[in-house]
């Protein structure tokens, strides 16, 4: 041991003599492949590498560079691979991808009400609920998904689930007006609510929130109280906004105002807000919105199945709103594979504008990663490769025939990439799958307790 801690030494006095500080033993690098940022300078290094100690990014550079100042105790070749930060997921329904293909081709009231509702009050419990969001977690992780926003029931569960898995989350309990899975009456939602805040409130990876649905389907009073809630425990909220014109129609004709606008009028919007869809959104609410810093969470694909619409994603961007992406929930999309969502969110702006440059590659990949983290508040810690943040990354192949050739990385990984083009997925620092292989889920238990749940929804819903 002194022998050891004596060569250290003398290595160390050796590299000042040369006019070289001492390497940093770091706990992973990175190195080899292109590593796209998503800073703000837009830096793309290729070849680049990514220094990461404990939990944290410590440095981002060349690998030259990288390998003059830090020693890694483990090390991932990620050549022919980008490295990027892990994707974000805005909005999401985590349980219910046990639904996956239960109802579609459905405008959303009929999918909600005839189908959706009913099987839930049927098979939503405690055990649906981990097992729902264990598939999910295992599906996220293999496609790149590091960070999640998710509304539903038993959010005590999904926060369990999801430390388990190591993935990143803003969970939010749901609060609605009929009676639900877990609470008769929106008092008792509001304070099953109160109580997961607490439980989660110094989480490393949870972030507790407010989630009142919808304004359709909750009174003032109620809206008001979940409002007053995530004031007061300083958390943020989530909730359904203009997300068809019946919800329009029916704002105008209960409350003479838009969503938004009825919403603004009882003082619910303040910051820290994600609106989910925003597809029906006027001017006016987008100057609303803006003006309280409420963030909208996009998601194209659930908006295009329901026809439910195109959100005015460039208007909204224009008027200085931070746009995000969410699949929604895998009962109307039918995955969560964020690399589809992106490309939708790109394919989509072009043909509503009529304008190609409409959301260019850069844009959507922004929405996906530094955007979604600056919808949910936590833009310092997450979205971006930076020294100083969190350690959630991904790598993503680009040697197959579909990714060949390649001259622009921000091109592929939005035009050309699907979740399973992801090799590696990183959170916080801890290695959830490396070469495709998930550590920290027992995929084979995962697949068989969800087929088995699959089969009670089918008896339920018969």
């Amino acid at each position: 041991m002194l022998l050891r801690a004596y060569a250290f030494v003398l290595a160390a006095v050796g590299a000042l003599v040369l006019g070289q500080a001492p390497r940093q033993t770091v706990s992973l690098i990175l190195t080899g492949g292109a590593v796209v940022t998503m800073d703000s300078a837009g830096r793309v290094l290729s070849p680049g590498a990514v220094a990461i100690e404990g939990r944290d990014i410590v440095g981002v550079d060349t690998p030259e560079a990288i390998a003059a100042r830090y020693s890694g105790r483990e090390s991932i070749d990620t050549t022919g691979q980008v490295v990027m930060p892990g994707l974000i997921n805005t909005h999401t329904h985590a349980p219910m991808v046990l639904y996956r293909g239960l109802a579609d081709d459905l405008a959303l009231m009929d999918w909600l009400q005839k189908y959706i509702f009913p099987a839930e009050a049927k098979t939503v419990t405690p055990e649906f609920v981990r097992a729902g969001t264990r598939l999910a977690a295992l599906e996220m992780i293999e496609s790149g998904t590091t960070t999640y926003a998710d509304m539903y029931y038993f959010e005590e569960e999904i926060a369990a689930v999801t430390r388990e898995a190591g993935l990143r989350g803003v969970l939010g309990q749901t609060i609605i007006q009929f009676p639900a899975p877990d609470a008769k009456t929106p008092a008792e939602g509001l304070a099953r609510t109160e109580r997961f805040i607490k439980q989660f409130a110094a989480d490393d990876l949870i972030v507790p929130a407010v989630a009142p649905h919808s304004m359709y389907t909750l009174d003032t009073k109620t809206l008001k109280a979940a409002r007053a809630l995530a004031d007061r425990e300083h958390v943020p909220v989530l909730i359904h906004l203009s997300e068809t014109s019946d919800e329009l129609k029916t704002s105008k004709t209960t409350h003479k105002a838009t969503p938004a606008g009825y919403l603004e009028s009882i003082g619910f919007w303040g910051p820290r807000t994600i609106a989910a869809h925003g597809v029906w959104l006027t001017p006016a609410d987008m100057a609303i919105l803006s003006r309280r810093h409420v963030a909208v969470s996009h998601n194209p694909e659930s908006n295009m199945k329901l026809a439910s619409g195109a959100a005015k994603v460039t208007a909204m961007r224009t008027a200085g709103i931070v746009v995000g992406l969410g699949t929604d929930g895998a009962a109307s999309n039918n995955d969560l594979d964020m690399f589809e969502a992106t490309r939708q969110a790109a394919f989509l702006a072009k043909l509503q504008t009529g304008d190609p440059r409409a959301v260019p590659a850069r844009a959507a990949l922004q929405m996906a990663t530094i955007d979604g983290a600056r919808a949910l508040g936590m833009d310092r810690a997450i979205g971006s490769l930076e020294t100083g943040k969190r350690a959630d990354l991904i790598t993503v192949s680009m040697t197959s025939a579909r990714q060949t050739p390649m001259y622009d990385p921000l091109s592929h990984l939005v035009y050309v990439t699907r979740g399973d083009d992801v090799r590696t997925t990183i959170v916080n620092g801890r290695i959830l799958m490396r070469d495709r292989k998930v550590l920290t889920l027992d995929e084979s238990q995962v697949l068989s307790e969800a087929r088995a749940l699959a089969e009670k929804v089918k008896a339920a819903v018969r």
